[in-house]
């Protein structure tokens, strides 16, 4: 149990009927009163730190899961405080608004992200940051009629990264303030519980409205006119009023569609679907006529249809009436019967009162006293925008029956009479992740757009403001450790639910293994590597590029760094690496190509395959490159052979994780930011499950946490790296680590354990090699062999280099010695070395032996 876990059973088991839910603390009224007259105080000490978008999507993700499990602990606490005869399944319906996948399309709708509130540059050829912040506090204002609303309205306000006040009315249960501590229970931080604030009193107790609203950036208000009137007179000057007020909707039926019984059952479901309390439940049935007899018609059909309804269920939403409720609709249908005498309309009612269908010939919109009262009116589609649009202000859904033709040209006129929604008739009542509500989006309502101007000259590799002003804090990996072979099967299941891109990885460390996305999460690590990109030196608006990397066979590489360039707008020449090394030099030439991107081993080939064509233009000037390595010394060749003035590394990633590490400027050889916006890494032992001593060397494990697709946490990718200490020249607040090469490159042999990375350091360093190493391990008669293999080259020469193995490497030399191993060092063509035949990345160890 968390720390805060436990916090909400002690101030659950203590609240009883405590109504007041205060910043992770459950209060009576003498304290509220205290707390609300230092509510702006309170309000400033939680905006004084950011609030992460995904510590909201992490907590809602963890609640909504519990939601959905009828065995749930935390279901079954909260069913405890739903309102008498309300349906236990409502939990279930809120963990399905609750999940990441629904809150990111909301996100991504609403606000164009997944990460709205991060300083990012709006145009990534100038250096301008736009993002969506909070506008501070939120006051809302909820009504005692839906259950639900309340901690939703909750939810769209913490999204957008704001304080919450909400009132609830007197009447209601303490659902609201129990699900906002079961919420805040699932965030460690306690960021969430610092923004919450659940109140329940009467509207007469007008001094708590006034302290509530007097403070806040922007006040909600659910309800008729009277109450957002009554809440009015208390928002100051300046600040954001926004209704959510009652809202008319009608159904539109056409003369096919009327004609059609599965039209009447369709529509019989939305009038019946929670007894029309919703705003978009039909209490209004036009027909494309002008015969009042086909109108009498259609509604005595609609009644036989009604009559065949089970009744409402007794204590559900709308199910019970109240003697006003009661009088208005014996009112209604008393004055339509009396209307009947002079031809203006027909009645058509159950005995019992359970429902009532009022045919008119009259077309004007009149409100339905609900509980499946259904007007049904002759509307010729020629005076729809005539007839509607004085009721534009209460107008929201329009559910259409008719032709493909006939709905795409009634939507046109339904919108233009003031319709916010137009939906088929029989799912009226339905809505989708991110659907605007009343005509706008509502986190957009609780947010402002800000931007910030900075000096091209000094800003020009900062694609994200906020790297320089803050470290991103994520929630803490948890669960157990991860490998390839544990998210395997998983991810094959996942391809079928919610993925839709699939890649192969390369390879290079065995079979090509299948990873899956969505492509709103391949568009996340997109965005994420096209910033990186910039760091390392990239320039969107100089930079002609040749993208080299390999294509095809669904491996991942060309692919994404085509999808980076088109986010940077960058100068692309798509031409991907190829056998023809000459059409391939000639194209970089003739379309002026000044950066190359692509895999160390093949840029290495062209580059010596087409050195006098390349050299005689002249006009390469950066490199950057993904997958490998290049040494030093390579380096070093191509600034000196070739001219390059700029080598680095394009990203650090994998196919399963996508992007993870990023250089910048002041970056070299390794040395990586950690993309923190999107994971978080731990170095763990090489051999045991904890972590390394501060500087130690050890597996890299990664948590992605920005993906809604296939879930990877505590994920072991297979390489070793260490952690570099504090913060970097470059200003960024991200995490460095340095590369140290991979699981599979240190090998046992001969007892000992062999490390390729330490055969390239010495190689390059005392034996001046600058090409390519492999290693290649052999099972011969009497001991094993390992063999290193080494590009050809004018510096290379085989014995030096056995003799720099053997005086720099002591394990090496004591297996020799002892003459467990036997060493050799041979020159290859490098086109002879053994590469992946997806990737072509060179393969650093091949092991024989098996």
């Amino acid at each position: 149990m968390t720390e805060n876990e436990a916090a909400y059973e002690h101030h659950g088991a203590a609240a009883g009927a405590v109504p007041h839910y205060w910043q992770g603390t459950f209060i009576d009224d003498d304290e509220a009163g205290r707390r609300l007259a230092a509510l702006p105080a309170a309000v400033e000490d939680a905006l004084a730190t950011v609030l992460e978008t995904e510590t909201v999507l992490a907590a809602c993700d963890a609640l909504a899961t519990a939601l959905r499990d009828p065995a749930h602990p935390v279901r079954a606490r909260l069913a405890a405080h739903l309102p008498a005869g309300e349906d236990p399944a409502v939990l279930a319906e809120l963990g399905g608004l609750l999940g990441r996948r629904e809150l990111t399309r909301k996100l991504r709708r609403e606000l164009g992200s997944a990460a709205p509130g991060r300083l990012n540059r709006a145009d990534p050829r100038e250096t301008v940051y736009e993002a969506w912040a909070p506008v501070g506090l939120v006051a809302h204002i909820a009504p005692g009629n839906a259950s639900t609303v309340a901690p939703l309205s909750i939810v769209e306000g913490l999204l957008a990264g704001n304080v919450n006040v909400l009132k609830v009315s007197s009447g209601d249960t303490l659902l609201t303030q129990h699900l906002m501590a079961e919420l805040a229970a699932l965030d460690p931080s306690g960021a969430l519980a610092a923004r919450v604030v659940v109140l329940r009193f009467p509207s007469s107790r007008q001094e708590w409205l006034r302290l509530m609203c007097a403070p806040a950036d922007a006040v909600a208000v659910w309800g008729g006119e009277g109450a957002v009137a009554g809440v009015a007179a208390h928002v100051p000057a300046g600040c954001r009023l926004v209704e959510w007020g009652h809202r008319i909707s009608f159904a539109y039926l056409t003369g096919d569609a009327w004609s059609d019984a599965g039209t009447l059952d369709a529509l019989a479901d939305d009038v019946c679907l929670h007894e029309q309390q919703a705003c978009s439940s039909p209490q209004v049935v036009y027909l494309d006529t002008e015969d009042e007899e086909e109108v009498f018609a259609f509604a005595e059909r609609l009644a036989a249809v009604l009559a065949a309804r089970p009744p409402a269920v007794t204590g559900a939403p709308g199910g019970e009436r109240d003697p006003a409720e009661e009088a208005e609709l014996t009112t209604t249908e008393l004055v339509a019967r009396l209307e009947e005498h002079l031809g203006l309309t027909r009645v058509f009612a159950a005995p019992d009162g359970s429902w009532r269908v009022m045919a008119d010939t009259r077309s004007p919109l009149t409100a339905s006293p609900l509980h499946r009262s259904v007007w049904v009116k002759p509307l010729p589609r020629k005076l729809m925008i005539a007839t509607l649009r004085p009721m534009r202000r209460y107008l929201q859904t329009a559910g259409l029956a008719g032709s493909p033709a006939d709905i795409a040209e009634l939507s046109r006129t339904a919108l233009a009479a003031g319709v916010t929604r137009v939906t088929p008739v029989g799912s009226m009542l339905d809505s989708y992740a991110g659907e605007p509500h009343d005509g706008v989006y509502a986190l957009q309502r609780y947010s402002r757009r800000v931007a910030v101007r900075a000096d091209p000259a000094r800003f020009a590799t900062t694609a994200c403001l906020d790297d320089l002003a803050r470290p991103v804090v994520l929630p803490p990996p948890a669960g157990p450790l991860l490998g390839k072979e544990d998210v395997r099967e998983p991810g094959r299941q996942l391809a079928r639910a919610d993925a839709e891109l699939y890649f192969h990885s390369g390879g290079s460390t065995g079979a090509p293994e299948l990873s899956v996305f969505s492509y709103d999460d391949y568009d996340t690590q997109m965005h994420a590597a096209a910033r990186g990109l910039l760091a390392a030196g990239y320039d969107p608006v100089g930079d002609r590029t040749a993208n080299l990397f390999y294509c095809g066979g669904m491996y991942g590489s060309f692919i994404s760094f085509f999808s980076v360039l088109e986010r940077l707008g960058g100068v692309q020449l798509p031409l991907a690496a190829g056998p023809d090394h000459r059409a391939t030099a000639r194209a970089v030439i003739e379309h002026g190509a000044d950066t190359l991107f692509g895999m160390p081993s093949y840029l290495w080939q062209l580059l010596h395959a087409e050195a006098d064509a390349l050299r005689a233009y002249g006009g390469l000037r950066k490199v950057f490159y993904g997958g490998e390595h290049f040494t030093e010394e390579q380096q070093g060749t191509l600034r000196d052979t070739f001219g390059i003035e700029l080598v680095r590394s394009i990203t650090y990633g994998s196919t399963d994780l996508g992007p993870l590490g990023y250089q910048c400027t002041e970056s070299s050889g390794g040395v990586h930011h950690l993309h923190a916006d999107l994971h978080t890494m731990e170095i763990l032992e090489p051999d045991e499950d904890r972590p390394v001593a501060p500087g130690g060397t050890g597996r890299l494990v990664f948590t992605t946490h920005a993906r809604r697709g296939q879930q990877l946490g505590r994920y072991v990718i297979g390489d070793l790296g260490r952690e570099v200490p504090g913060r970097c020249p470059c200003g960024r607040h991200a995490p460095r680590f340095e590369l140290r090469g991979r699981t599979g490159d240190v090998v046992r042999v001969a007892t000992y354990f062999l490390n390729h990375r330490r055969f390239l350091d010495l190689a390059g360093g005392r034996g001046g090699h600058r090409g390519e190493l492999q290693i290649r391990l052999d099972a011969a008669e009497a001991r094993e062999r390992l063999t290193v293999r080494v590009e050809r080259g004018g510096t290379t020469d085989p014995e030096r280099l056995r003799e720099v193995f053997l005086a720099g490497y002591p394990e090496l030399r004591s297996a020799v010695a002892e003459r467990l191993l036997d060493l050799v060092v041979e020159a290859v063509d490098g086109a002879s070395l053994d590469r992946s035949p997806t990737s072509g990345k060179l393969l650093a160890v091949v092991d024989a032996r098996r």
